[in-house]
């Protein structure tokens, strides 16, 4: 089985794609598989930090803004269009794909659209409850959309639509708190806290939260973010005693495991890792997306699993800590949801190539 998954951006593209691969790798012994991303994106040191191989196309996102320079993006991104889609044929034609997939960014439509075209069948892995546009405009060239919020279903144009979930780690519903906080060299009295605010990060929650740990009340994990090298390195000499703040941490997983509350976005993929743990969350949806769709996100996922939601107008260092205090004092056990959805996507990755998934599905 050869496979190419393709995605960029963000580590909410870029995670699903290699929980996949992951799952593909230790069950399937002669897969060959192969990553497709933007040259200059995380998703390079991602995947390469997984083992798996990687090529870079030269693709750039638009911009919705007016001005001089936003005009001279765009033109380079139409210029970018055409030398990706030399690059995408060229790696199509040298790695010869059973199946491609994408799970997100603007490098998706570009590699996915040449592999239409090259009669080389693809899924898509759709995380959010409102699709993004990539996801709208190659929905009627899929094999399949692989939804991971059922809501998404009713904006595509595509009868295809399978609800499998978000594909995560394995590693979420293996670990216990203890064993990670002893691989962690976590050991503390105090409330272990995780935030971050994305693989990019946000100033505002970084302020903030640099507000909360000079309370010195909890031991705090932070990320801020691949955007913010200089609070990053402001942070560090400040020689926290209860406090950890890196630019991004890849041992998310054992991290979430460790804490006794998340802060987070309600990006899709975070929503879906937290899931299966019972964490008591504190979600602060990104109002930079499109549609909102992260404040969607949020509500859906407080309403099942009891979790509590800041907008970003409303955050202050007060109230945040009044949340951590209200969370930390509520005793009730929290729903857990099972995930298993690695193992669907794969039996339907396995129809698709095998050329079964109309007599099955």
């Amino acid at each position: 089985m050869r496979i190419i998954f393709v995605a960029g951006g963000t580590s909410g593209h870029i995670n699903p794609a290699i929980n996949i691969a992951n799952y593909i790798r230790e069950n399937v012994n002669d897969s060959k598989i192969l990553f497709v991303g933007s040259k200059n994106g995380l998703e390079s040191s991602l995947v390469k930090k997984e083992g798996f191989d990687f090529e870079g196309i030269t693709v750039s996102g638009f911009s919705r803004k007016l001005g001089f320079s936003f005009l001279i993006k765009n033109i380079k991104s139409i210029k970018n269009i055409f030398v990706s889609s030399f690059e995408s044929r060229r790696i199509l034609k040298k790695f010869r794909p059973d199946i491609c997939i994408g799970t997100g960014g603007y490098v998706t439509g570009a590699f996915l659209f040449q592999s239409s075209l090259m009669k080389i069948p693809f899924l898509i892995q759709e995380q959010n409850a409102i699709p993004g546009l990539t996801t709208k405009i190659l929905s009627k060239r899929a094999k399949f959309v692989l939804l991971g919020n059922k809501d998404a279903e009713k904006y595509i144009k595509n009868e295809n639509c399978i609800y499998t979930g978000n594909p995560i780690s394995n590693n979420f519903c293996s670990y216990s708190k203890d064993k990670c906080r002893k691989e962690l060299g976590i050991n503390t009295n105090l409330p272990v806290i995780l935030s971050f605010g994305g693989s990019l990060g946000s100033e505002l929650i970084n302020s903030t939260i640099l507000g909360v740990i000079k309370t010195n009340r909890y031991f705090h994990i932070h990320s801020c973010g691949k955007n913010n090298k200089e609070f990053y390195k402001i942070s560090k000499n400040m020689n926290f005693k209860n406090a950890n703040i890196e630019q991004y941490i890849y041992d998310i997983d054992k991290y979430i495991i460790s804490s006794d509350i998340v802060i987070c976005r309600s990006g899709a993929m975070t929503l879906s890792e937290l899931a299966p743990l019972g964490k008591k969350v504190i979600l602060i949806p990104s109002p930079n997306v499109t549609n909102n769709h992260q404040l969607h996100n949020a509500i859906s996922y407080a309403k099942k699993f009891n979790a509590t939601v800041i907008e970003e107008k409303y955050l202050s260092v007060k109230d945040l800590i009044l949340k951590i205090e209200e969370a930390l004092s509520n005793n009730n056990e929290i729903q857990k949801e099972e995930s298993n959805s690695c193992e669907k996507i794969f039996k339907i990755i396995n129809n698709v190539t095998e050329k079964k998934y109309l007599q099955t599905l």
